[in-house]
């Protein structure tokens, strides 16, 4: 059984497309960034980056008592070793996945969601910090639209941690100030995976743990 601390964010969606891929069963543990839930103790006994996600797992590989897990992108990483799935054993797929998650911790998540933050929730409007993470965006779309030009998913002809590590930040390209018409490979991809059964398990959860505001 796996705890998983959650809340409705591109990181906190990857864990949830990973574990309804696999049926691995977990508990959900709202944790509500907007009330400041993550400055709680007990969160930061398992966080101490005070950031969703992070889980415990009561049954770590490697037998001994339960293991507190933050950072997505390790998250995602531990999940796929201790199942053996979504990440290719050999050592070329192996380096071809975890290049491309790092790609998104590094580089796509941070400067989209700066873009996020200076395009609907900063109290200034400022053009150049706009206009800034816009293009940065627009440019990092274009590195992943060419790599998804002759393959299916982004490590290649498998799903992998990799596109789940991706698409959620992917979901909000309208907020970034983006259109995946100018991306086609891209837009194929995020239709694909958009498409799959466990990714409309995974984003249901939204409407159970922090439903639209009319």
């Amino acid at each position: 059984m796996i705890d998983l601390y959650y809340w409705t964010t591109p990181n906190g969606h990857k864990i949830t497309l990973f574990l309804e891929e696999t049926g691995l069963a977990y508990t959900l543990h709202p944790i509500n960034i907007g009330k400041g839930e993550q400055f709680a103790a007990d969160f930061l006994k398992i966080a101490p980056n005070n950031r969703i996600p992070a889980i415990v797992d009561h049954q770590p590989m490697d037998g001994q008592p339960p293991l507190s897990l933050f950072e997505s992108g390790a998250i995602l990483l531990y999940l796929a070793e201790k199942t053996g799935r979504f990440i290719a054993h050999d050592l070329r797929g192996r380096q071809e996945t975890l290049q491309w998650l790092f790609w998104q911790m590094g580089g796509l998540g941070p400067m989209a969601g700066q873009n996020h933050h200076f395009n609907r929730f900063a109290p200034e409007k400022i053009p150049y910090a706009i206009k800034r993470y816009v293009d940065e965006t627009a440019r990092l779309y274009g590195v992943l639209n060419k790599r998804l030009m002759d393959r299916p998913f982004v490590a290649g002809n498998e799903y992998s941690i990799a596109d789940m590590a991706i698409y959620p930040w992917i979901v909000s390209h309208t907020w970034q100030g983006q259109n995946l018409d100018d991306f086609p490979a891209l837009k194929e991809w995020f239709e694909r995976i958009q498409a799959r059964p466990a990714t409309q398990r995974a984003y249901a959860l939204v409407e159970q743990v922090n439903p639209p505001q009319p």
